[in-house]
């Protein structure tokens, strides 16, 4: 890969400050780089003591990354490649802070597990406790109401869907926590990589659902963060 002089994979302005300024840890979109790149970002969020998490990581990539890293023993402390998120994360992630409260991450059906897990991961890394409910889609409504009453002990409640995207509202229409839809690129024909299950949330009669973009179980989980963290007073 060719770099704009004087810039090298080794010279990323990270944000740092982020986990102060925001109560966020900044998280490495691994997709589109190469796997020198995400060493070398690693290498620096380790030396700033910062907990790493890089998202949408193939198989391939994360192999390459941790021979790069080979050498650098204390860099590779507590790794662990999450395979059904398709992230990496290191050292070891934090206790689960009781005072968060807990999340719920529900999705309509196995098809939404990458998504959901991606949600489930990010909060981790952020001491948040969450439980993963699946296969509670509106194609067997029956499940999802057999579900309402302990649905009712979640602070926030995440809820992932593809084909027409429909779950959100529903859940909105039933449950009073703050309910944050992702829309997941699932489905045949029209649902266009998860274009109608968007717009389908976003035209959704359900006063108050938030919704994040599409495969956005990263931004989910971050919205639940902002959510539970702001009892505590954090950027008032």
């Amino acid at each position: 890969m060719a770099f704009p002089p004087g810039l090298g994979p080794s010279d990323h302005d990270l944000d740092l400050d982020r986990r102060r300024r925001l109560g966020l840890v900044e998280a490495v979109w691994g997709e589109h780089k190469s796997p020198a790149q995400i060493a070398a970002i690693i290498k620096a969020m380790r030396a700033a003591g910062e907990l790493v998490l890089v998202t949408r990581v193939s198989e391939e990539q994360v192999a390459a990354v941790l021979t790069l890293l080979g050498p650098e023993g204390d860099v590779l402390e507590g790794v662990w490649h999450h395979q059904e998120a398709r992230c990496l994360t290191l050292p070891a992630l934090p206790v689960p802070d009781p005072g968060l409260g807990t999340v719920a991450i529900l999705g309509a059906g196995s098809s939404d597990l990458a998504v959901a897990a991606e949600a489930h991961l990010a909060l981790a890394c952020h001491g948040v406790a969450s439980d993963l409910i699946l296969d509670v889609g509106v194609a067997g409504l029956h499940r999802l109401l057999a579900r309402l009453a302990g649905l009712g002990r979640y602070r926030v409640l995440i809820v992932c869907a593809g084909m027409e995207g429909a779950l959100p509202t529903v859940v909105a229409g039933l449950l009073p926590q703050p309910v944050i839809g992702v829309p997941v690129s699932v489905g045949y024909g029209v649902s266009k990589g998860g274009r109608a299950a968007l717009q389908g949330m976003l035209a959704s009669c359900a006063p108050g659902l938030t919704v994040v973009n599409i495969d956005n179980g990263y931004g989910a989980a971050m919205a639940a963060l902002r959510i539970l963290q702001a009892p505590r007073g954090r950027g008032g």
